[in-house]
């Protein structure tokens, strides 16, 4: 018989849960594995995987002391840290949906949403588009093991045997809007710019000709343009992908730095 001593269990119950927490949070909040389209089981599995392969690893956390409070803190951070990690990186892929919804509301496809499976609202159908052209490059550039590396660096950078608040910088994360809309206009800024010139010759016209009905031909005039534009500016796509991404990682980063 294998005598087990309270302390040994205890000291196993710390080194799994504490690291489980974070990595939980993370792909709660995270996007793609993180919506309502992959089942809670798959998440917490996925969460227990991923703990079991990075604890042997990891530097031994605090024993847990039962409800004492200092427990409690303990626990509310590594949750912090997945979800401030988890929510950064979600941050990114909304870029292109607000850019794809600036580009649909110029060319008057503002009306046509549909429900995003993902995350149960509704998206216009032009930043749905955006959504899954933004998760299959993410994926083809083997981006969710960078994000994979970056929970596991995070470890290394805020332990989770260091009761530390002060070190995640989370007013970084409310600052995160403005990189949201700055990156939005970035994307939409072509598109929105060819159909403000289209616009402004219509405007023209009826100036020019105030007998010519410019409501029979230029909305749908504007949407098939606008179609043009918005598949002409595919091409530069994966340049504002790569310079957004960048900026999205280096925001993770530095939430992270002491």
């Amino acid at each position: 018989m294998i005598d087990l001593a309270q302390l040994n269990i205890e000291n196993w119950v710390s080194a799994f849960f504490i690291p489980f927490f974070r990595i939980a949070s993370f792909l709660m909040a995270m996007p793609m594995i993180g919506t309502q389209l992959v089942p809670m089981r798959v998440r917490l599995g996925l969460a227990i995987v991923m703990t079991a392969v990075l604890v042997p690893v990891l530097p031994p956390p605090p024993v847990l002391n039962g409800l004492s409070i200092d427990t409690y803190l303990l626990i509310a951070q590594q949750v912090l840290v997945g979800s401030a990690l988890g929510f950064s990186l979600h941050i990114f892929f909304q870029v292109f949906a607000v850019g794809g919804q600036l580009i649909a509301n110029q060319m008057g496809l503002g009306f046509a949403s549909m429900t995003d499976p993902a995350n149960g609202v509704s998206v216009v159908v032009l930043g749905q588009f955006y959504l899954m052209l933004v998760t299959l490059l993410f994926l083809a550039m083997d981006g969710h093991l960078i994000i994979f590396n970056v929970i596991a660096t995070s470890f290394e950078i805020l332990p989770a045997a260091v009761l530390n608040f002060s070190s995640l910088r989370l007013m970084d994360i409310a600052t995160a809007g403005t990189w949201l809309f700055s990156g939005a206009l970035l994307m939409s800024l072509p598109a929105v710019t060819s159909l403000l010139v289209i616009n402004l010759a219509f405007g023209i016209m009826t100036k020019a000709a105030p007998q010519l009905n410019i409501f029979a031909i230029g909305f749908p005039l504007t949407m098939t343009l606008g179609l043009v534009i918005t598949w002409m500016s595919l091409s530069g796509f994966l340049g504002q992908f790569e310079v957004i991404a960048d900026h999205a990682l280096a925001v993770i980063q530095s939430l992270l730095e002491q």
